[in-house]
């Protein structure tokens, strides 16, 4: 089995690992080093728990190699409050949108990652963007809803 050194930005620090060539991002975020935050879900990139921000996108860390992750910058869920809640995550409070443990990081991380590059999305925009996330515990709409909040308060306050 041969392994790799992996050397990559996380959650604005920098991070190496040695791992096996096959490890997934996933496996290097949750093992070696340990930020838990990111979920495994199904594996396949179907449900979206595992997203996380490479370069600024929403990938699906299950589906990416740690080694495709080398020499770029990665935000995890861990990374996304500073000394104050993100606005996703404090229009999430606000809109009562309350995500299991499941299903909320890649949620977080899927919203953060079109408020980047979208900062007004339209709510088709936002349902297309969460399209990926599966949500088991009813909190689909006011999930999009503290989207469309989270915009608008950016809006309010940058605009």
């Amino acid at each position: 089995m041969s392994s790799i050194r992996v050397k990559l930005t996380v959650n604005g620090q920098p991070a190496e690992a040695v791992v096996p060539a096959e490890y997934r991002l996933i496996d290097l975020l949750r093992g070696p080093l340990g930020l838990t935050g990111t979920k495994l879900g199904c594996g396949q990139g179907n449900c979206g728990a595992c997203t996380v921000l490479v370069d600024g996108a929403a990938v699906n860390s299950c589906l990416m190699l740690a080694g495709q992750a080398s020499g770029r910058d990665v935000r995890t869920v861990e990374g996304l409050a500073g000394t104050a809640l993100h606005p996703i995550q404090q229009a999430m409070v606000d809109a009562g949108a309350a995500p299991c443990g499941f299903c909320g990081p890649g949620m977080l991380m899927s919203a953060a990652g079109l408020l980047q590059h979208q900062p007004h999305p339209s709510r088709q925009q936002i349902r297309e963007a969460l399209a990926g996330n599966l949500c088991r515990c009813s909190a689909h709409d006011n999930i999009i809803n503290a989207v469309a909040h989270a915009a608008e308060s950016r809006e309010k306050h940058h605009g």
